[in-house]
């Protein structure tokens, strides 16, 4: 079973979106450890660590995740995290952004998929085929 920590980054405090979202992963056959709202990215590495996770799946919908998250490079750095997949999604701007100048931006942070105003099915769908496709 794929072990996914979650929940949303920063001073974040959408509760229902992050509910819905380990709902969705559940239903998907994920194995969830939730840290719910208010979560520093400190906290995410920490648990994946250890939960020995196979992904982290951060969420925002504040759009203010870039400050929580620019230091995720260097986090991963520290420890040996190469066969952890790294997620982002919901709303990750504040006013007005297109999503082709985003999803750069986040990648250059050391996430591997970014999810920008993305429906959370859908999103769910891509993310169970990238792991499929990354354990073949």
């Amino acid at each position: 079973m794929i072990k996914v920590v979650t929940g949303v980054v920063g001073n974040d405090i959408h509760v229902v979106a992050n509910r819905l979202i380990d709902i969705s992963l559940k239903s998907h056959g994920f194995d969830v450890f939730n840290l719910g709202v208010n979560t520093y990215l400190e906290e995410f590495i920490d648990a994946v660590v250890e939960t020995d996770a196979d992904v982290l799946l951060i969420s925002s919908l504040n759009g203010e995740a870039e400050g929580w998250c620019r230091d995720l490079l260097s986090l991963k750095q520290q420890y040996d995290l190469d066969n952890v997949v790294f997620i982002i999604g919901g709303n990750l701007s504040v006013g007005e952004a297109k999503t082709e100048d985003i999803i750069p931006k986040y990648k250059s942070y050391g996430f591997d998929l970014v999810f920008h105003q993305v429906d959370l099915i859908d999103g769910l769908n891509e993310i169970y085929d990238y792991l499929k496709d990354k354990k073949r």
